[in-house]
């Protein structure tokens, strides 16, 4: 089995399961994480996130488009170090607009009909992670990198 098909078996179902994810961003050299929302295209490619354009995380964005946004499904127990998966999926943020930003938040409520007053107000923006790479450890050690498009 080749390597997409494995992570595309492996992330489908993770990323389909858990709602909320870590974004990393970079605030002139300081790191800066942020609990998010999520909603992950079929494909794997992209990631919906939503935020208010009024936070430290969206001034973070519009002055350095990369980041890193971490996915897992630990349950805080001695067995996560064997059973957990922990997901980084890197790549490249920006606001999206138009048509694409209109069927992004449709698919972002569907998944998170409890944010829709919040993904619909016009101070928020919805942005889309073009994933460049998922990195995955699991059974503690093991490490899977897939670099899409390669």
């Amino acid at each position: 089995m080749n390597l997409a098909k494995t992570m595309q078996e492996l992330l489908q179902p993770l990323l389909a399961a858990q709602r909320y994810a870590v974004l990393a961003t970079d605030n002139g050299g300081q790191p800066y994480t942020s609990l998010m929302a999520f909603a992950a295209s079929e494909d794997l490619q992209a990631l919906t996130l939503v935020t208010e354009r009024a936070t430290h995380k969206y001034a973070n964005l519009a002055a350095n488009r990369r980041v890193a946004v971490f996915i897992d499904n630990r349950e805080n127990v001695g067995a996560d170090t064997q059973e957990a998966v922990a997901v980084t999926a890197i790549g490249e943020a920006q606001e999206v607009t138009g048509d694409d930003c209109a069927r992004l938040r449709a698919a972002y409520i569907v998944r998170h009909p409890y944010l829709a007053g919040f993904a619909s107000s016009p101070s928020c923006a919805i942005v889309r992670v073009t994933v460049k790479s998922y990195v995955v450890v699991r059974r503690f050690e093991e490490v899977l990198e897939w670099r899409l498009g390669e």
